[in-house]
């Protein structure tokens, strides 16, 4: 299955996660035409990059149709992609199929571990009030990296494997 890789994102900051009750952050956010990914660590130079052992966010997607709508949502049809935080945006893909899957995209070995779920805070970062309700159960994908690799822009193959994912 082909699918599209139209934005790369890091942050070398939290602006949201861990502010609860407290002002979101002031760090920016890095476009890239590739990124490194490195097996059980992250993204280097990304907020999340060595954050935990056995992290279950070492990577998040985030489906285009998904940006769109929220675009809409917030008649804001210049609604940065960025403003959502998360590392890739694809198009292509069920992001939630992948969940308890491991797969390889752009042949780096993946394990889809949860739905990134939207918080409150999405409301905010997106300029509308029911932001985060619209994107429940369409949040993004959460990964861990079991294998060096590198994403770029521009389309990429899906691959299943037939292999339980490494937990």
């Amino acid at each position: 299955m082909t699918a599209t890789i139209l934005h790369l994102f890091t942050s070398p900051g939290h602006n949201y996660f861990g502010h609860h009750e407290k002002p979101p952050g002031t760090h920016g956010i890095v476009a890239h035409d590739s990124i490194k990914l490195m097996a059980g660590r992250g993204i280097p130079g990304d907020r999340f990059f060595d954050w935990k052992n056995n992290y279950k966010g070492q990577l998040t997607l985030l489906d285009q149709q998904v940006v769109d709508d929220i675009r809409s949502h917030a008649e804001n049809p210049n609604l940065p992609a960025d403003s959502f935080r998360r590392n890739v945006v694809i198009e292509g893909l069920d992001l939630n199929s992948l969940i308890g899957q491991t797969f390889r995209l752009n042949g780096v070995r993946l394990e889809g571990c949860e739905e990134c779920r939207p918080c409150y805070w999405m409301d905010q970062a997106c300029g509308k009030p029911g932001t985060e309700d619209l994107m429940k159960g369409r949040g993004g994908l959460r990964c861990r990296i079991l294998e060096d690799g590198e994403l770029s822009l521009g389309a990429t193959e899906l691959i299943m494997e037939d292999l339980k994912p490494a937990s």
